[in-house]
């Protein structure tokens, strides 16, 4: 099916071999992103690496490209990675997998919220490959399920998160567990004292490769926000795309429900829009990728968490429907798009209680995020905002209205409300 489609020669130049070609050119890879071109050569000559990049520029094939490239089909366990979440887990999991799709390597993934016996049996099937999140690998590890000590490889994808979330002594006694030599790679968003101090204790000369720029590409992204209420936000949306035009924009919300709901109130509005959310089945996801990166589908409609890994360069587009409580996350948003050297657009909608949101979001950047006009919108009451002015103003007029009665006479007293002769009880006959 892809044999006409031409190999990507830039990852070939990389070092990377023609089975792994063969899969990137199947997933739609053609250009290698910035850290998947300083990470790839050392990792593929075994250094120990300490790698800084953001979210979304991807970290996982430039790990996951040279670790699967030296391993060995037949041999036993030989690399493991470690994530924060279940849902980053299971999405490295499927990314590995789709790049080692033809080199027979089997990849496994171990994480809370699934059956211990559904992952023993996985484990039990000899794979070559484990990523995990560290409860649940040091909790195999604890049952004699899982043995790491021979591993040549090993992977901490966000590591500030997994420090953040409580996870340093379990990554210590893992890490400690391993007895042979091995190579180390540690991928984060952030390197802070914490992470440089384990770096120093478990990895050999680490090659520092930062990609993570510090003025945050806030100056490649034009940033607006729009005061909204929430009622308002889908009308304001659709008078956005319409002005905007976007050729490739992605809808950031703050829960999957709302991602949901938005993307079919879109779908139902003519929008070609799809959802990108943490119970999207992998096969789903994958089809939904694959016509975004074709500009297939204008319009990706996601949570933070489900868009970790989309490693798209041509969004034009962020829209912050919901803005997010921490402004890391904000900045995570709005650098998916300014890549490549080219400029991009973030409007973020923002509510009237929600002025300290956008604050901390300007800090961060050092920078102000300046107020946006859009053409034909204009504010309306909320429904029970209207409510509660429809009741002011009866209260209002009352004030004016005569009594019913009268202006000085009292209503009649009315006789009590009986059932009728028809509902009496019927009376006992006396008997004689």
């Amino acid at each position: 099916m892809h044999k006409h489609l031409p190999l990507p020669g830039r990852f070939a130049e990389l070092g990377i071999e023609p089975r792994f070609l063969k899969a990137l050119t199947k997933m739609g890879f053609t250009e290698p992103t910035e850290i998947q071109r300083a990470l790839i050569p050392p990792a593929l000559k075994g250094r120990d690496i300490l790698g800084q990049a953001r979210t979304g520029t991807g970290k996982t094939a430039a790990f996951g490209l040279p670790l699967l490239q030296q391993l060995d089909p037949a041999g036993h366990l030989q690399a493991i990675c470690l994530a924060p979440t279940r849902e980053l887990a299971v999405q490295v999991t499927a990314e590995i997998r789709r790049l080692a799709e033809f080199a027979k390597l089997h990849i496994v993934a171990i994480y809370g919220g699934q059956k211990m016996a559904t992952q023993r049996h996985e484990l039990g099937r000899k794979p070559h490959f484990v990523v995990g999140t560290p409860g649940r690998v040091w909790d195999f590890m604890g049952r004699g399920t899982l043995n790491i000590e021979h591993v040549r490889f090993v992977v901490l994808d966000e590591v500030d998160r997994m420090l953040d979330i409580g996870f340093r002594d379990d990554i210590r006694k893992i890490l400690g567990r391993i007895k042979t030599e091995h190579q180390t790679i540690f991928v984060s968003a952030t390197l802070d004292e914490e992470i440089k101090r384990l770096a120093s204790r478990f990895m050999k000369d680490p090659l520092e490769v930062n990609v993570s720029r510090d003025h945050l590409t806030v100056e490649e992204v034009d940033q607006w926000y729009v005061s909204v209420e929430r009622h308002d936000k889908f009308r304001l949306l659709k008078l956005i795309l319409k002005e905007e035009d976007p050729s490739t924009a992605i809808v950031f919300c703050n829960t999957k429900a709302m991602v949901r709901k938005l993307a079919q109130k879109l779908h139902n509005a003519g929008v070609n829009a799809q959802a990108i959310e943490g119970d999207l089945v992998q096969r789903k996801r994958d089809r939904v990728m694959s016509k975004f990166r074709k500009h297939q589908i204008r319009l990706l409609v996601a949570t933070d968490l489900a868009a970790r890994g989309i490693d798209v360069s041509a969004i034009t587009h962020i829209i912050n429907y919901d803005i997010p409580a921490d402004p890391e996350v904000y900045v995570h948003r709005i650098g998916r798009t300014a890549r490549m050297g080219e400029r991009g657009v973030a409007i973020t909608f923002v509510g009237s209680k929600e002025g300290k949101e956008l604050t901390e979001a300007e800090k961060l950047i050092n920078r102000e995020i300046r107020p946006k006009t859009v053409k034909g919108f204009e504010p309306t009451p909320a429904p029970e905002e209207r409510e509660e002015q429809e009741i002011k103003e009866q209260e209002v007029l009352s004030r004016f209205e005569a009594p019913v009665f009268g202006s000085t006479d009292r209503p009649e007293k009315l006789p009590p409300k009986t059932l009728g002769s028809r509902f009496r009880p019927r009376r006992r006959s006396r008997r004689i």
